[in-house]
């Protein structure tokens, strides 16, 4: 007997989807508060609280005022929630046009300003959904992004609906060929190929991080070896970490090192933001001007940064991935990194 047209609807799963991202100050005025909230995180700075929130005081205050001389490049706030946004809007309705039975709304949420997680957790409460999808914008997992993340978005939710978190996706095989066909189109275009040195630039972390058991030096560079397979041709390259703030050893080589390496050596750089999916201080402040800076008075040839992968379409296909595949599990928590063991932050134990 057919179906009628309410009993058809009544078979189709409300999926909510919430993307994680930083977040970032939408004018001058916000970049104080922004800069505490992220330095009042535990992740971030692993001190008991009332200590914690001192420090992330301090720092903030210290540093609004050259933070905002670089935020005034980008017309005086950061644009990675307008970014964000345009994800959300590709991903829905990449997921609207080629997955039947899901009736997905993609939401976003910001860790350290608006719109915080905290928030857009009563926005999915009063979208009343059968599944969360939970999806970070950071592809490779930390305890200083993702697992803050989720740990922010577990203590607001009051629901009952079943949550999926997506660990990390940095070996998703279209995660890699989205970065693996960006390079090699690029490489076609440079001037003098055969002197171009490959730069994979993430997001640098103090080396005590990664020896607590953070994996994230480890999905970088599983990712990577991945990307570097695929190319269609052979390319010199290496990883380096950018952003090293504070006294602390950070993990190495550093990109600023790392460029004026290549330009003693006579090489070109295509730079890849291996670790940002979107566009932000770290990329349009750091990569695009004070490295090109940096780039150009160490004797580099050519510097080119490669965009963050932001809406590319195949880079959408990965994320629509990650979502069905959670959909699609009995697990809890999905991730396509094989870790050599299971490291102290990963989300199938116990979140402190």
């Amino acid at each position: 007997m057919k179906r009628s047209n309410s009993e058809a609807v009544a078979h189709i799963k409300r999926v909510a989807v919430l993307l994680f991202n930083l977040g970032g100050p939408k004018n001058p005025e916000d970049v104080q508060g922004f800069l505490y909230n992220l330095f009042a995180d535990k992740n971030i700075i692993n001190l008991p609280f009332g200590l914690r929130q001192g420090v992330a005081s301090l720092i903030s205050s210290r540093r609004a005022e050259s933070a905002k001389k670089n935020y005034a490049y980008m017309g005086g706030g950061s644009p990675i929630l307008k970014e964000t946004q345009a994800q959300a809007d590709a991903l829905e309705a990449y997921i609207a046009a080629n997955t039947k039975g899901i009736e997905a709304k993609v939401f976003i949420g910001m860790r350290y300003w608006h719109p915080f997680v905290e928030a857009t957790v009563k926005e999915i409460e009063s979208y009343a959904p059968d599944e969360i999808v939970l999806l970070p914008l950071y592809p490779q997992f930390s305890s200083t992004t993702t697992l803050s993340s989720f740990q922010a978005f577990q203590k607001a939710y009051k629901g009952r609906a079943p949550i999926k978190q997506i660990c990390c996706y940095s070996d998703n095989d279209h995660f890699i060929k989205a970065h693996a066909d960006a390079i090699a189109a690029k490489i076609k275009t440079l001037k003098n190929p055969q002197d171009c040195r490959l730069l994979f630039s993430a997001h640098g972390l103090p080396e005590s991080i990664i020896a607590r058991g953070d994996p994230y030096k480890e999905q970088v560079e599983s990712g990577v070896a991945r990307i570097m397979a695929s190319l269609p041709t052979p390319v010199e390259h290496t990883i380096c970490y950018q952003s090293r703030v504070g006294p602390m050893k950070w993990i190495g080589p550093s990109t600023d090192a790392t460029i004026e390496k290549a330009g003693k050596e006579g090489k070109s750089i295509l730079l890849v933001p291996i670790a940002f999916v979107s566009e932000h201080i770290e990329t349009l402040v750091e990569l695009d001007i004070e490295y090109a800076h940096l780039a150009a008075g160490a004797g580099v040839k050519d510097y080119v940064r490669l965009p963050a992968l932001g809406v590319n379409p195949t880079f959408i296909k990965a994320l629509n991935d990650e979502v069905l595949k959670a959909l699609g599990s009995t697990d809890t928590v999905i991730g396509d990194h094989d870790c050599a063991k299971c490291h102290k932050f990963c989300p199938k134990r116990k979140m402190a």
